[in-house]
């Protein structure tokens, strides 16, 4: 049987491991506009104002390797890319929301920093 003390360090681990992901900037915002459905390079970069190219290209990449989205290639022509959730991506939704709303309620009056 695990030890509470084992139980914790791996709940930090996993904790530490899933904001690895969804602590960069941007990563929330693209998953969630995934949340509407498959979209273009484009339909992200419209739906996240303020991300470069370049950066959105690189979230894209990384949230495709951690498996949170999926990638199409059709070969056309002309050749056309899309992005969609992968389940996982899809089962994060709910925990983005909630942790948006409990964020809102417990964190914004005490961290003015965020609010800049």
């Amino acid at each position: 049987m695990a030890s509470i003390d084992e139980e914790h360090r791996t709940c930090d681990a996993a904790v530490t491991l899933a904001f690895s992901v969804l602590g960069k900037r941007w990563n929330g915002m693209i998953v969630s506009a995934l949340g509407n459905g498959a979209t273009t390079f484009g339909g992200l970069r419209n739906a996240v104002p303020g991300i470069s190219d370049a950066v959105l290209s690189d979230r894209l990449a990384e949230l495709t390797d951690v498996g949170l989205v999926v990638r199409a290639v059709s070969p056309g022509p002309p050749v056309a890319v899309s992005y969609t959730l992968a389940d996982a991506g899809d089962r994060l939704l709910p925990i983005l929301d909630q942790l948006g709303r409990w964020a809102s309620g417990n964190l914004a009056a005490n961290a003015p920093s965020l609010r800049d």
